[in-house]
C-alpha cells in the first residue's frame, strides 16, 4: 500500500442521539449528591489545601489567620494540576545549596547531577509500580514527544498498519503521518474492535496499536492489559508479536496508580507527562520502554550529543551508547527539571502517601460532581446539563464533559458559559480538548461537517460554539488530588444561579418568548418607533484597536466613510512574528494607551501615564509602510507595518512586550491621488474584507444610554458592584461604542431599554445605517478603562440578564449605506454629538 493512499477504516459515528444516561448507581441504589461522601484523606484535605496549595486562596485571609477565602475554584486538572508548596520550596532550596551541572561533564557537580538523575529514574519507576528490570525511563520534552519517539522506534512494515482508538489524543492521531511516510496503512478503530483487529487471521506484517488509558474528553477509562491479550494470541510466536502496543497514560496517571508489575505482559511503550501528575516541571515527559522489547526496536535514525561513544567527522562511522536511555535521549537532558521531579515525588508521597489514596479521593469527588450536575433541572423538569458519558456500564476517571441546555432543551453556547465562569473565579475548559475522535462521537459531528466548518473560517480555539443550534465542543471539569467538595458546590451554585430556568429565546426584560433575535426588542414594546425622538450623545472613535477611545469634541462634525467612522480602528498593535493583532482582553494595559486626533496636524497623539506623549503622522508617506500579513476573526486583512522605531519602542515600553504599530493604509488617505501613490497590490486589495478594516464584526457599534442604565439598575438590585468600580463608571463608555444615543428631552416617546434590538435602520444627519444585529460581548467590557484592572461587572450581570439566541449581547452593529466612492469628497457624510436620530422598524 502506498504512503499517499493508505487503507483507512472509517470510524463509526452514531447516527442518532443516545438515550439519556441512567441514574448513577452506588451500592445498588439510585445515587444523589446528598447520599455521597467525599473522601477527604481522613479529614486532612482542608489542611492540605491551605498549607500546600495557598495559590487557591486570598493571601490576605491566610495571613490574618482567618477562615481562608477561596480566590479560585480550579477545575482544569486535566489541563494541568497544581504543584505543592513544599515541593517548590524543597526544589528551590536544593537549587540554591547545590550546583546542578551538565551530566555530560566529569567534574564533581556533573557527577552529582548524574547520580541524582539515576536516583530519580528509580524513584519514578517505583512510583509507577515497576522497576528498572522491566522498564527503561527515557526522558523527553513532553508526552507528545514520547508518543512520537515510540512511533519512530516501532518497526512497522509496509504491509503493517497503525491502529488507534476513537478516544485518542491528537498527539496519537498525528502518528498517522509518520506511518504514511513508512508506507503502512492507517486504521482508526473503536476500542471494542481491538480483539478482532489484532487476531492472527487479520494480521499482516508488523503493526502498532495505540490507545489512551483515559479519554481526556469524557474521562472514560480503558484496560491496561491489552498487551496481555496480544501476548496470549501469539504465545507460539518466536520473538516479538507482530503487534506493538503504545498506551498514552498522560490523563490516567494523574489520579490513578499504574501498578505495572501487576500486568502479565505490559505495553511496549507508556507515555507520561510529569506536570499532569505533579503540577511541575513542565517541559518534561517520560517514555517507558519495556526491556524485553528493546532488542526488536527500529534503529533510531538521528543521533545527538551524548548518544554516541565514538564518532568520526569524515566518515559515516559512529558507535552508539549501549544503554537505551543514553541512546535515545538526544542532547543535554532537562537536568534541572529532572532534579525538580525528585522533590515532586517526595512531596507527593509525603502529602498523599500513595496513589491509591489519590484514586479513592478522585473517584469520590467525581461521583459527587456528576450526581450534583445530574440533579440540576429547570422548573419544568428538563435537565440543565447534557453529560457525555459517566454511565454505569463503563469506567470513568475524574473528568466530566457536558453542555448546558435551556428550559426548552436548546443548547447554550459553551463559550458563553466559560466566559461567565471566568468572571465567577471558576477555571474550567471548553472546546474539543485535542480529542477529535471522542468529540466527533459524543457531539455527533461527522467529518464532512468539520470540513464544512473549516471552510467557513472556524478554527479550534475561536469563539464559535454553536452551529445551527448544535454544539461543536463542550465544557469540561476535571478534578485532582486536592479538589474539594467546596469546589464542586461553588460550580453547582454558579450553574444554578446563571442558567436554571433560563430560556435562550426569552426576552431579557419582559420574559416573553421570542423566535428571533430582533423579536427581543419588539416583544418588550409592541409598537413602531415612528414616534421615537432620539439624539447622539457622544461620537467615539478608537484610532488603535483595543486601546482607549477618543471622544470627538461636541462641536466637531466627524466624517463617515464606507469603512465606518473616519480613522476608527485605523491602527493595530502587533507582536513580533504574529499575524493576529493584540487585544485588550489578553493585554489589559492597552486600556492605558489614550490616543487623540490632532486634525490640524493630521497626527495621532499617544499618551500613557508615566510616559512622554508620542506623535504618529496620519500621512502615509511619513510612516515608512511595509506590507505584512494580518488576520482579524480568521480573515486576512490588508495591513502595513509602521517602520518607526520610536513608536515601536514607546508601545513596547507601555505594554512591557515587544510590539509595533500597523495600519490599514486605505484609512489614511482622503482622495484618489493619495491612494494611487501607495501603489497597493491587487492581492492586498483582494484580501481586504469588503467595507471592513480592523473591526471584528461590523463598522460601527451603537449603544443607548437607556440600556446602559438598565444594566446599572440590575447591578444595584443585586449588590454586585466591584469595590474598584462605582456605579457612575459603568456607563455607556464601558461597552466601547462608536455612537452613544439617548432620548431627546423634548421627545414624545423615550427610548426603552434594549429597544434597539428591534430596529432595522437609523438615519443620523442624513446618513442612513442598516442595523445588522446585536453585538456579542466578552469579558473585555469588564476591564476598567482607567486602571486596566479586570473586574466582574458589568459582564457578570449582563451575562445573566442579557442573552439573545444564547449569546451575551449589548448594543447593535451598524453598517453604512453610503454607496459613493470612498475616495471622493463630493458626497461626504458627517455625524456629530447632538444630531437627531430617526429610527426605522419593521
Amino acid at each position: 500500500m502506498s504512503a499517499t493512499s493508505p487503507q483507512t477504516c472509517t470510524p463509526y459515528l452514531p447516527s442518532a442521539t443516545p438515550p439519556p444516561s441512567p441514574p448513577v448507581l452506588l451500592n445498588g441504589r439510585v445515587n444523589t449528591a446528598a447520599n455521597l461522601l467525599v473522601d477527604d484523606y481522613d479529614g486532612q484535605l482542608d489542611t492540605i489545601r491551605q498549607t500546600e496549595y495557598p495559590q487557591l486562596f486570598d493571601p490576605q485571609s491566610l495571613d490574618r489567620g482567618e477562615k481562608p477565602q477561596l480566590k479560585t475554584v480550579y477545575l482544569d486538572h486535566g489541563g494541568s494540576t497544581l504543584y505543592a508548596a513544599s515541593y517548590i520550596k524543597a526544589h528551590t532550596e536544593a537549587m540554591l545549596l547545590n550546583i546542578p551541572a551538565n551530566p555530560h561533564s566529569r567534574h564533581v557537580e556533573s557527577m552529582w547531577t548524574q547520580a541524582k538523575i539515576d536516583q530519580t529514574r528509580d524513584q519514578l519507576l517505583n512510583f509507577l509500580g515497576t522497576s528498572a528490570e522491566k522498564y527503561a525511563v527515557v526522558f523527553t520534552a513532553n508526552a507528545t514527544a514520547s508518543i512520537r519517539l515510540a512511533a519512530e522506534l516501532t518497526p512497522i512494515t509496509p504491509d503493517g498498519k497503525f491502529c488507534f482508538t476513537r478516544a485518542s489524543h491528537t498527539s496519537v492521531v498525528g502518528v498517522r503521518n509518520l506511518v504514511n511516510e513508512m508506507g503502512a496503512s492507517v486504521c482508526p478503530i473503536e476500542f471494542n474492535e481491538i480483539p478482532d483487529v489484532v487476531a492472527p487471521e487479520a494480521t499482516n506484517g508488523t503493526n502498532l496499536l495505540a490507545y489512551p488509558a483515559q479519554c481526556n474528553f469524557s474521562g472514560e477509562r480503558f484496560p491496561l492489559d491489552v498487551a496481555n491479550t496480544i501476548a496470549n494470541a501469539y504465545a507460539d510466536t518466536e520473538g516479538h508479536p507482530p503487534w506493538w502496543v503504545l498506551v498514552d497514560t498522560a490523563a490516567y496517571a494523574a489520579s490513578s496508580p499504574l501498578n505495572l508489575d501487576q500486568l502479565t505482559a505490559g505495553p511496549d511503550f507508556i507515555a507520561l507527562s510529569m506536570y499532569k501528575i505533579f503540577g511541575a516541571p513542565t517541559g518534561l515527559g517520560v517514555l517507558l520502554v519495556r526491556r524485553s522489547s528493546i532488542p526488536y526496536l527500529r534503529p533510531k535514525g538521528y543521533f545527538g550529543g551524548g548518544t554516541v561513544s565514538g564518532i568520526a567527522f569524515d566518515r559515516e562511522w559512529q558507535v552508539y551508547r549501549s544503554d537505551i536511555e543514553s541512546r535515545l535521549e538526544d542532547g543535554t537532558l532537562n537536568f534541572q527539571g529532572i532534579l525538580s521531579l525528585q522533590h515532586a515525588l517526595d512531596a507527593h508521597s509525603r502529602i498523599y502517601h500513595s496513589m491509591e489514596n489519590v484514586a479513592r479521593h478522585a473517584q469520590s469527588i467525581t461521583a459527587y460532581a456528576q450526581a450534583s450536575l445530574r440533579s440540576l433541572t429547570h422548573s419544568n423538569g428538563r435537565p440543565l446539563c447534557d453529560i457525555y458519558g459517566h454511565t454505569s456500564n463503563a469506567d470513568y476517571g475524574p473528568t466530566i464533559a457536558f453542555n448546558i441546555k435551556d428550559n426548552s432543551g436548546r443548547f447554550v453556547g459553551f463559550v458563553e458559559v466559560e466566559r461567565l465562569a471566568v468572571m465567577a473565579g471558576i477555571s474550567m475548559r471548553s472546546g474539543r480538548f485535542c480529542n477529535p475522535g471522542a468529540a466527533q462521537g459524543w457531539l455527533h459531528l461527522p467529518t464532512s461537517e468539520l470540513i464544512r466548518h473549516s471552510s467557513m473560517g472556524l478554527v479550534c480555539g475561536d469563539d464559535n460554539d454553536l452551529i445551527e443550534g448544535n454544539p461543536i465542543g463542550a465544557l469540561r471539569v476535571s478534578f485532582g488530588a486536592m479538589t474539594s467538595k467546596q469546589d464542586v458546590d461553588v460550580l453547582i451554585e454558579f450553574l444554578k444561579w446563571n442558567f436554571c430556568n433560563y430560556s435562550i429565546m426569552a426576552d431579557p426584560v419582559s420574559g416573553m418568548l421570542c423566535t428571533t433575535s430582533t423579536d427581543a426588542g419588539k416583544a418588550i414594546h409592541g409598537h413602531k418607533a415612528s414616534s421615537l425622538q432620539a439624539e447622539v450623545e457622544e461620537v467615539v472613535i478608537y484610532p488603535i484597536k483595543s486601546c482607549h477611545g477618543w471622544i470627538v469634541p461636541r462641536n466637531m462634525a466627524w466624517e463617515i466613510t464606507q469603512y465606518g467612522l473616519r480613522f476608527d480602528r485605523l491602527f493595530v498593535i502587533m507582536r513580533e512574528n504574529s499575524t493576529v493583532p493584540m487585544q485588550q482582553k489578553r493585554y489589559p494595559a492597552m486600556a492605558l494607551i489614550r490616543p487623540r486626533i490632532n486634525a490640524a496636524k493630521s497626527a495621532l497623539i499617544l499618551e500613557a501615564s508615566g510616559h512622554a506623549p508620542v506623535e504618529v503622522s496620519l500621512r502615509p508617506e511619513q510612516l515608512h509602510l511595509e506590507d505584512i500579513e494580518s488576520c482579524v476573526c480568521n480573515s486576512h486583512v490588508q495591513a502595513m507595518r509602521v517602520r518607526l522605531k520610536n513608536i515601536s519602542f514607546w508601545l513596547s515600553a507601555v505594554l512591557s512586550v515587544s510590539c509595533y504599530l500597523a495600519c490599514d493604509p486605505r484609512l489614511l488617505v482622503s482622495n484618489i491621488t493619495e491612494h494611487a501613490q501607495l501603489k497597493l497590490s491587487a492581492d492586498n486589495v483582494h484580501l481586504a474584507r469588503p467595507g471592513m478594516s480592523f473591526a471584528n464584526q461590523a463598522q460601527i457599534l451603537m449603544v443607548t444610554c437607556e440600556s446602559a442604565r438598565q444594566v446599572e439598575d440590575w447591578i444595584t438590585q443585586e449588590y454586585r458592584f466591584d469595590t474598584a468600580m462605582d456605579k457612575a463608571e459603568i456607563g455607556p463608555m464601558q461597552y466601547r461604542p462608536n455612537i452613544i444615543i439617548k432620548s431627546r428631552s423634548t421627545g414624545a416617546r423615550k427610548i426603552r431599554p434594549f429597544e434597539e434590538l428591534s430596529w432595522e435602520a437609523v438615519t443620523i444627519n442624513g446618513a442612513k445605517f442598516s442595523v445588522i444585529g446585536p453585538c456579542r460581548r466578552c469579558q473585555m467590557i469588564s476591564i476598567h478603562q482607567d486602571s486596566a484592572k479586570r473586574l466582574k461587572e458589568p459582564y457578570s450581570t449582563l451575562a445573566r440578564k442579557m442573552r439573545v439566541d444564547g449569546k451575551v449581547v449589548f448594543g447593535v452593529y451598524l453598517k453604512t449605506n453610503n454607496n459613493s466612492d470612498f475616495y471622493s469628497t463630493e458626497h461626504c457624510s458627517t455625524i456629530r454629538a447632538g444630531a437627531v436620530l430617526d429610527v426605522y422598524s419593521g
